[in-house]
């Protein structure tokens, strides 16, 4: 009878994933369709199948629509599956790397390459986001596994806080002495989506398809992870080993999505959480998940943003915040919060 459910389960995870692909498909091409610029369907179309460069309509679908479409969907799955990974290592449902301090630390990075090496394009931007994004992991791990417990999930939580905090105010001393690094700065943080073009998107991809590898070839080691150590180490499973290869799969991820749109927040901690939902505690099911459900939510919030404000738009990075707050609100009372 346990069995009998266990497969039905499975197909039912099996069918719904694809038609997640297929929602995901759908809200893309609406996003190539739709902005706070208003094109008729069959010009976007012609954009495609009859491109004319000195068409303006022409141009801006293809320069501006499609590249910020193409970057939401590398960044959204970057950002899932980076916090699923991370909510299992810490076996704690609040991880998540804006919550946790990983996307400040490569902000705090990314504005002291501008503001001491004189970094101004994304290619610069990445390697320093990486950085800060390793230094945040390490900063927040280290100082949650100090004591005889070891990183218990409020040991890390709060060394996450606690980080995030730090790297969100150093970043502000620096900016507050150069007001040309904050110009540069400030479009950068807010998290946005506009302006973003195919160099951007072929710059990130290969950092951003690494680490959705690595992570998605985690998922075994995961689901020991978030059982706790020691069962880990009784199932056969060299933590130490397991906790490294998903910290680098989060650098990655972490690091390249940030570097290349800003810093976005709850993409990393709603969605695990409602794709845990669907799939359970299994990571070979909830990261592919994470992965598809999170350019939803991405690019459902940027297209929102650039309707409810016609001509101009709201940035992708309100938006998220705006939809996550109340998730997290909704996890730091316990309602339906379940362990990773």
């Amino acid at each position: 009878m346990a069995q009998a459910t266990a497969r039905r389960s499975r197909g039912l995870l099996a069918v719904g994933l694809p038609v997640a692909g297929v929602v995901l498909a759908g809200i893309a091409v609406l996003s190539v369709f739709v902005g706070s610029k208003e094109i008729p369907a069959e010009v976007v179309v012609d954009a495609f199948t009859a491109f004319d460069p000195a068409n303006n309509d022409h141009l801006f679908v293809r320069d501006e629509r499609l590249p910020r479409t193409l970057v939401a969907l590398l960044v959204g799955a970057a950002l899932g599956v980076a916090g699923a990974v991370m909510q299992a290592v810490a076996r704690n449902p609040l991880a998540d790397p804006g919550v946790l301090g990983i996307n400040a630390g490569a902000a705090f990075f990314v504005v002291i390459g501008i503001t001491v090496f004189g970094i101004s394009a994304l290619a610069g931007y990445v390697w320093f986001g990486f950085a800060g994004a390793m230094v945040a992991s390490l900063l927040v791990y280290g100082v949650g596994a100090l004591g005889r417990e070891g990183a218990t999930p409020l040991k890390v939580a709060l060394s996450g806080a606690a980080a995030n905090a730090a790297f969100v105010s150093l970043t502000t001393a620096v900016l507050l002495t150069d007001t040309d690094a904050f110009d540069q700065f400030r479009f950068w943080q807010v998290g946005a989506l506009s302006g973003r073009s195919m160099d951007v998107f072929h710059q990130v991809l290969p950092f951003i398809a690494l680490g959705l590898l690595i992570a998605l070839a985690s998922a075994r080691s995961l689901n020991a992870l978030a059982m706790g150590d020691d069962l880990a180490r009784a199932l056969g499973q060299d933590v130490g080993r397991a906790r490294i290869t998903a910290g680098v799969a989060v650098v990655l991820l972490c690091g390249a999505a940030t570097a290349s749109v800003g810093p976005i927040a709850f993409v990393g901690l709603a969605v695990p959480l409602l794709a845990r939902g669907i799939t359970g505690p299994d990571h070979r099911w909830l990261l592919p998940y994470s992965m598809v459900l999170a350019p939803i939510l991405l690019l459902g919030a940027d297209i929102i943003g650039r309707v409810v404000a016609r001509p101009g738009e709201l940035q992708v990075g309100i938006l998220t915040a705006v939809i996550g707050a109340p998730v997290f609100i909704a996890l730091v009372r316990g309602r339906r919060v379940a362990a990773p």
